[in-house]
């Protein structure tokens, strides 16, 4: 169910979209809340068609919505969809989601690899089964999803591989502040350049995209002190604008990340997008619509950046 934050958000969004994704596939790795429903909501809005491979298959004690809700909201929202659970970790779940996707909906135009795991413990602290779930999740996930939808991606006019992940930064406060997870998310920014420079002849664009401020989510809420923290982020319906403006290519040519590796200018692939960086070149100048009351300079900046 859409929270009043995110129906408020969603009302108020300043963006205004040049490009459509009507009749085009999207296969989705997570999807059942939060920014990857958001995303999957905006797509359908236009008449996209969104494949939601999720583990979530029965209501989560602390956590609301499954596969099939989400499934149900996108296609309230104008959209078809097909519910597949599933986990990104397994070989065989993966495989079988691409070949439903292709089956139902005749192809596949994006991937867009959105399940992540987080534990931002430190190295003394970590718990190794976490550890294992990060890298599992967040770095095979997406290569895994990425690789077995490949042939499909081929056929297709309007292929693209969305991945939300951070941009390289370098930077060491990051590695050292908990470095389980730098290296899972990394791993998943890492795919984006490599693919983005092996599949430049197969016309598969790969970019990645990144918050700038933290964003309300129900994972967030569920964290000690959640409740207080996302009171300065912004709602999920800034990423699913961006994301809308990235797959449709509103307006980015030559809009890179200051500091981190992105194509040539004007390159629609390997680069590493923030949700500000698109929406600016899609023309908003205000993103106070985006947020839950907190003014612009009290919001909480997103990590990695």
């Amino acid at each position: 169910m859409t929270s009043s934050n995110d129906a408020r958000s969603t009302a108020a969004a300043p963006y205004q979209a040049t490009g459509s994704l009507r009749g085009r596939t999207i296969l989705m790795s997570g999807g059942s809340r939060g920014i990857g429903l958001a995303i999957a909501t905006r797509a359908a809005q236009d008449g996209a068609n969104i494949v939601l491979m999720a583990k979530t298959g029965q209501p989560h004690a602390k956590l609301a919505g499954t596969v099939f809700s989400a499934a149900e909201q996108v296609e309230a929202a104008g959209g078809q969809a097909l519910a597949i659970v599933g986990d990104v970790r397994s070989d065989e779940n993966v495989a079988g989601a691409v070949a439903a996707a292709v089956e139902r909906f005749g192809g596949i135009d994006i991937v867009l690899n959105n399940a992540s795991a987080i534990d931002l413990s430190t190295t003394d602290d970590v718990d190794m089964k976490r550890y294992d779930l990060m890298q599992d999740i967040n770095v095979r996930g997406t290569f895994l999803l990425s690789k077995l939808s490949l042939p499909a991606l081929r056929r297709s006019a309007h292929a693209h591989i969305l991945t939300l992940s951070p941009p390289l930064n370098l930077d060491p406060h990051w590695a050292g502040k908990h470095l389980a997870y730098t290296m899972a998310k990394y791993g998943m920014s890492l795919t984006t350049l490599g693919l983005a420079e092996e599949l430049k002849a197969d016309g598969i664009n790969v970019n990645s995209l990144w918050p700038c401020t933290l964003i309300d989510t129900a994972a967030i809420r569920n964290m000690p002190g959640g409740q207080e923290i996302v009171q300065a982020a912004r709602g999920p319906q800034i990423m699913a604008d961006a994301a809308h403006a990235v797959l449709t290519g509103s307006n980015l040519a030559g809009t890179h990340l200051a500091g981190a590796h992105g194509g040539s200018a004007g390159a629609p692939s390997g680069n590493f997008y923030t949700d500000e960086q698109v929406l600016r070149a899609a023309g908003v100048t205000d993103f106070r619509p985006y947020s839950l009351g907190a003014a612009e300079d009290r919001l909480v900046p997103d990590i990695f950046l």
